[in-house]
């Protein structure tokens, strides 16, 4: 994808319709040439939507992020990154991109933020299905001068500070699903992927990765919902349509993330504990864990201060990590 990609979203991204021979004019290029363009957006996952004698348009409009809009608004909550936040048209996955390159200073942290992820990851390697437009999804990378306390549930606490800026843009209900779901009334909003690496007794760092439902669109819902998988949710539902600015929420979360690790590495998880425990959406209930010996039941009874679900189970109560669980409520 090159600028001419990107300019002709620019000008598709209000979701009207516009001419072919209009397109090209403001493109300097031949009709052809949109043509072929449109062509190549939809290889990329773009739905470009043709009509007739008429033109082309987007199924609805898109607010585009722009890396100007995002640092200005970080700026006003506190954090100044400069040229440390970058906004990429496409990549593979911003999680990936920041794992593999240099771990930055203590205090320096970087985010990336992408309109299109053709790898997109999730928990245990699976896919991370962003419809373009519709979502959000960014990743943050962050050095620890020393290695804080409780660090293995790191991703509990970036949980429940997300949840609490996503209360904060007006989501009542917004509720964590251990180990790293974003739920709202029982449906998957988004999700959480963190990426560590540590040294014994100093530093460590860590990407923290975050996807979020803002508008999907029927066809997205769809392939989100097979294989029994999860029901999902988004921000515009959720909201009852009235959704703030998309790169406002982009700036809002990626200082909630800033503002939880920072506090974070200050104090560990001690500090987080309570609050991610208020929010837990499975408090209480009774859940299935399948591993690859087979699957307990029991019944969801917070986690501790490693991070690790607690579950009893015929009166005892036993410890679960994410790397070797999956999780589905069971009806009572």
């Amino acid at each position: 994808m090159n600028g001419r990609h990107q300019a002709l979203l620019a000008r598709l991204a209000d979701g009207a319709l516009h001419s072919g021979a209009g397109l090209a004019t403001q493109l300097g290029v031949s009709r052809a040439a949109v043509w072929k363009l449109v062509g190549e957006l939809r290889r990329h996952g773009v739905s470009v939507e043709s009509v007739p004698r008429s033109g082309y348009r987007l199924p609805q409009p898109v607010e585009l992020l722009d890396a100007q809009r995002l640092r200005a608004a970080l700026d006003a909550r506190g954090w100044r990154l400069a040229d440390r936040l970058e906004v990429l048209f496409e990549t593979g996955s911003t999680n990936t991109d920041l794992y593999d390159a240099p771990v930055p200073a203590p205090g320096a942290p970087r985010v990336l933020f992408a309109e299109l992820q053709q790898a997109g990851r999730g928990r245990r390697g699976r896919s991370w299905l962003a419809p373009f437009g519709a979502g959000l999804t960014f990743s943050v990378s962050w050095t620890f001068a020393d290695t804080p306390p409780g660090l293995p549930a790191l991703g509990l606490a970036v949980g429940a500070g997300i949840a609490t800026a996503l209360r904060d843009l007006g989501l009542t209900g917004a509720r964590v699903k251990w180990p790293n779901d974003l739920v709202w009334q029982g449906r998957k909003l988004g999700g959480l992927l963190l990426q560590l690496r540590s040294e014994a007794g100093g530093a460590a760092s860590v990407v923290a990765g975050l996807g979020l439902n803002i508008a999907l669109p029927a066809d997205a819902r769809a392939a989100l919902a097979v294989d029994g998988a999860q029901p999902v949710a988004d921000l515009a539902e959720a909201l009852d349509g009235r959704l703030p600015s998309r790169n406002e929420i982009g700036a809002a979360l990626a200082a909630a993330m800033f503002a939880t690790l920072d506090e974070f590495a200050a104090a560990g998880f001690a500090p987080f504990a309570a609050r991610w425990a208020a929010l837990d959406a499975l408090a209480g209930a009774r859940v299935r864990i399948a591993q690859v010996d087979g699957e307990v039941e029991g019944e969801a009874c917070g986690a501790d201060a490693d991070g690790a679900l607690l579950l009893r189970v015929d009166g005892q109560l036993l410890r679960f990590h994410s790397g070797d669980v999956t999780l589905r409520p069971v009806a009572p």
